[in-house]
């Protein structure tokens, strides 16, 4: 016998007993723990030489899911701490963030919402990018690069 859920939502989560009885023998019964995780998180290492573009994929084994029904964000990160850069919700245009002047003027969202930045800098070295995708109001799927950049 067996429990199949579709659409599930960390509100699933939780003991799930079956009970069924045998003849002769009885009741029979067993239970499971279901446990349902909010969030799925690749991680990836791209090089990049200076002054070229760096491009960043959203989901890299993900091509065949359309990533424009969907709202995203792209972050970077350093020492613990992230800053917004982009944000796009479907159908409409992609939300630059001005706060960091380290990437402003840089980034720009490129196909299949990718991340440009132009040109990547010595300071990109070793940052986090990530690209967070809001699948459903529980559910968010996580890509994140670590960037490394050299010099000819």
């Amino acid at each position: 016998w067996a429990l199949h859920m579709k659409n599930v939502t960390m509100s699933l989560s939780g003991q799930y007993k079956c009970t069924f009885s045998t003849y002769p023998y009885g009741t029979k019964a067993a239970k499971i723990q279901l446990i349902v995780k909010a969030e799925e998180e690749r991680h990836y290492l791209k090089k990049v030489w200076l002054n070229e573009t760096l491009e960043i994929p959203c989901l890299e084994d993900m091509t065949s899911e359309n990533l424009s029904t969907y709202p995203l964000k792209w972050l970077v990160g350093e020492n613990g701490r992230k800053e917004e850069l982009v944000t796009k919700e479907p159908s409409c245009p992609a939300v630059y963030r001005n706060s960091s002047m380290v990437y402003w003027q840089r980034v720009l969202l490129g196909f299949n919402n990718a991340l440009k930045v132009s040109p990547p800098k010595i300071t990109d070295d070793g940052r986090v990018f990530s690209c967070h995708v809001l699948y459903h109001p529980e559910r968010v799927q996580k890509s994140s690069t670590t960037v490394r950049v050299f010099g000819k």
